[in-house]
């Protein structure tokens, strides 16, 4: 049976994690508020998110040939990953980001 992850949990290394948003959209927005609330409940400082908005910064969006957004890129620890939405299924997130429960 799976256990909720309401405790803090962990990573084997700190998450590098980069989300690419497209300005102040509806959609943009929610994706920054659920990494945020996410990464910040469970993972406490073992990530860094940097959060680039692709009309501001269109050479790099390009560099990660990003095509959607929001785009999130778990850069490290390897392998690299690449979700695409509000990343609001959260059990989604949490196990494509290699999140596991501390026990």
């Amino acid at each position: 049976m799976k256990k909720p992850y309401n405790e803090v949990s962990h990573v084997k290394e700190k998450l590098i994690l980069q989300l690419y948003v497209s300005g102040m959209s509806s959609k943009s927005m929610q994706a920054i508020k659920n990494i945020k609330l996410l990464c910040g409940e469970l993972l406490e400082s073992d990530f860094n998110l940097e959060i680039i908005d692709i009309y501001k910064n269109p050479e790099l969006a390009a560099k990660h040939h990003i095509v959607f957004s929001p785009s999130l890129i778990k850069h490290q620890p390897l392998p690299k990953k690449i979700l695409i939405g509000t990343l609001s299924d959260r059990e989604m997130v949490i196990k494509a980001l290699g999140i596991t429960s501390k026990e």
